[in-house]
């Protein structure tokens, strides 16, 4: 059941903010277009669905806190939770990947987080800085937003420091998606789209 502006917005009551998130998907989110409440009110999902995510999200953010970084940024939809992020500390990005895949509710884990010493990460020509990932994000969102005949709400976007531009979310249907798709690849600076779409009609 789609939800309405009314059931979201008395949702703040449910025990966390709907847009808890860690601290790396936070600076992202303040310097791209933040998804408000009312945002929420227009996605096809339920707030009880949109309240497990936020459940979900309030964990690793509890996890991040426990290791101590912001090398790692997240998002979500329908329990489908996507990680990224660069660690040159070992010992910290295994405590971290412990304690994000112990984390209950999760349906399904996108693990996209990166071990590299400094040394490596100095040396390699092909990454790119936060400042630039969080750029080429913006310009992402900017598409879905613009683009015709695209649910935007229904999606979440992460840019890694490799430049590779992740997709997450539903589709309501297969031309939905391909056309999601062909207005994220063109974007400057995108090397790569991976497409974590699920396609699935609004029910009846």
């Amino acid at each position: 059941m789609r939800c309405t502006r009314r059931a979201v917005i008395a949702s703040i009551g449910m025990g966390a903010a709907l847009s808890a998130r860690p601290a790396g998907a936070q600076i992202g989110t303040i310097l791209s277009a933040p998804v408000t409440l009312v945002d929420r009110a227009l996605e096809d999902r339920s707030t009880v669905d949109i309240a497990k995510d936020n459940e979900i999200v309030v964990k690793v953010n509890a996890v991040m806190a426990d290791v101590g970084t912001v090398k790692a940024s997240t998002e979500i939809y329908e329990q489908r939770l996507l990680v990224t992020g660069l660690f040159d500390d070992r010992a910290a990005y295994d405590k971290f990947e412990r304690g994000v895949r112990g984390v209950a509710g999760v349906k399904r884990l996108y693990w996209h987080v990166v071990y590299m010493s400094d040394a490596d990460q100095k040396a390699d020509k092909n990454l790119i800085s936060w400042a630039r990932a969080l750029e080429i994000n913006s310009k992402a969102e900017v598409a879905l937003a613009a683009a015709k005949d695209v649910h935007h709400l229904n999606y979440r976007l992460a840019t890694d420091t490799f430049a590779t531009l992740y997709v997450l979310g539903r589709a309501l249907s297969a031309q939905e998606r391909s056309l999601t798709l062909a207005h994220l690849r063109p974007i400057n600076g995108v090397r790569r789209v991976v497409d974590y779409i699920e396609v699935r009609p609004r029910a009846k």
